[in-house]
């Protein structure tokens, strides 16, 4: 059942019969639920959590302006005091963006985090991805010698599929999002940080985790074959060993 927090900002599912010593934050346009498998399984105890929707997914409001990640994490940092601290922060995409800020702002209330399929840094030699006639029709509207319409048909045309399916705010804050890279974060959080990456992981390939692990002072990296983006749902089991070995 969801439940209220940071005085209605934020929602999210707490498990378990004490106070929450995991927080779990999902990736970009997914919410609490995926993390269903890793907390809650069947046949097996739940564990002590929070897993919220972060703001403009599930059932939290979106941000009043276009946050970054840092300005994620101030906000997902108002639940730790309804928590049992430190946490061990579990974040997959997006929300491991917003994990390692939340490590880095709060280090006296994280204990670890374990992050997977996160784009933490840029992959090796990547290129502008803006084709030419949008860079000509975007150009033009700022101009404005081509209507609001025309420009909005061109980033429906050439966006990816996240820059389509996202709405007002959101939109913006995915741009934001994109073009971020969090090399100074990750020379600066001191917790135990454990990557867990899907080999075939095309939105976050291996090559960013081996990059950023280099950087960690107390970091290491375990790699699934045949494994995809969606870990909390493709390997949610080695997601939770993960967690419980934090904890303990």
């Amino acid at each position: 059942m969801l439940r209220t927090f940071a005085d209605g900002r934020l929602f999210g599912s707490v498990t378990g019969t004490e106070a929450p010593r995991v927080l779990a934050l999902h990736g970009w346009a997914r919410s609490h639920r995926d993390f269903d498998a890793v907390i809650a399984p069947a046949g097996e105890a739940p564990l002590p959590a929070l897993a919220l929707d972060l703001p403009g997914f599930g059932a939290s409001p979106p941000p009043p302006d276009a946050w970054g990640a840092e300005a994620y994490a101030e906000a997902v940092g108002a639940v730790l005091g309804e928590m049992g601290s430190p946490v061990v922060v579990l974040g997959h995409s997006f929300g491991g963006r917003v994990a390692l800020h939340l490590a880095v702002q709060r280090p006296e209330a994280v204990r670890a985090l374990v992050l997977t399929g996160v784009p933490l840094l840029h992959p090796a030699g990547r290129r502008g991805r803006v084709s030419a006639a949008y860079r000509m029709v975007r150009g033009l509207h700022r101009l404005h010698l081509v209507s609001a319409g025309t420009m909005e048909a061109a980033r429906q045309r050439h966006g990816s599929e996240d820059y389509r399916a996202a709405q007002g705010v959101m939109r913006q804050v995915l741009v934001r999002s994109v073009n971020e890279t969090y090399e100074a974060q990750l020379d600066a959080v001191r917790c135990p940080v454990h990557l867990l990456w899907g080999a075939e992981d095309s939105a976050a390939p291996i090559e960013v985790a081996e990059r950023a692990v280099t950087r960690l002072a107390h970091g290491d990296v375990e790699v699934f074959p045949g494994i995809g983006h969606l870990t909390p749902l493709l390997i949610p089991a080695a997601l939770r060993t993960a967690v419980v070995s934090c904890l303990s």
